[in-house]
């Protein structure tokens, strides 16, 4: 299975059927997570449907949730954003298949100032979602490996290990263009990791490849 749908979350008609595919049962456990989210946090995202939901052999992890006009939307490779564009050209050269991953954001929820503008996340934000990762974790069963892209991730790394401690993390920049656009040596940084983390899941031997 290739990774690219060939297809954008901006087009109406394929937001509608990303929306009737939540319904899947692989979706199940996730969409009440993200609903309890919501409840508490506000605005979250979904995981999309046409990755691996409970099943997925891989978490990518960055920082969080952009603004959206959306009424329902996705945390996705399939946005029209810089940053999604750079993961599906990221997924697609490692030959990870899409079945095998979710992607979601270390602070889950978007944040803003009172003024309504988005914001880098505080320290509290980071402790606040990492207190949401333990319930995310048991809701993939079949992880093996995650990838902590930025900082901000990557502070989620001792927590993870405590969690479940047999996955084996993988760390590279975050891809957005502001970052992976910028240098060639960040973007290759970021292909070598996704790279190592496909030969870890198509080996079914994480630690063998940990960065």
């Amino acid at each position: 299975m290739t990774n690219s749908v060939d297809c954008s979350l901006a087009d109406p008609q394929v937001q509608t059927d990303r929306i009737r595919a939540l319904q899947g049962t692989h979706m199940t456990a996730l969409n009440a997570y993200v609903e309890g989210l919501r409840a508490r946090k506000g605005d979250v995202p979904f995981f999309d449907p046409s990755d691996g939901g409970s099943r997925a052999r891989l978490l990518l992890l960055m920082e969080t949730p952009g603004r959206s006009a959306a009424a329902i939307r996705f945390t996705s490779r399939d946005n029209p954003t810089g940053t999604a564009r750079n993961l599906r050209r990221m997924f697609d050269r490692s030959g990870i298949d899409r079945r095998h991953t979710a992607i979601w954001n270390a602070v889950p929820w978007v944040i803003q100032t009172a003024g309504g503008r988005l914001r880098a996340p505080s320290a509290a934000d980071r402790r606040n979602g990492a207190k949401e990762l333990g319930m995310l974790i048991e809701n993939l069963p079949l992880l093996e490996v995650a990838i902590l892209a930025g900082r901000v991730a990557q502070g989620l790394e001792d927590t993870l290990h405590l969690l479940r401690p047999e996955i084996a993390i993988f760390k590279c920049p975050h891809p957005s263009p502001v970052y992976a656009n910028t240098s060639p040596a960040i973007r290759a940084r970021i292909e070598a990791v996704f790279m190592c983390a496909g030969r870890a899941i198509e080996t079914g031997h994480p630690r063998e490849c940990v960065s």
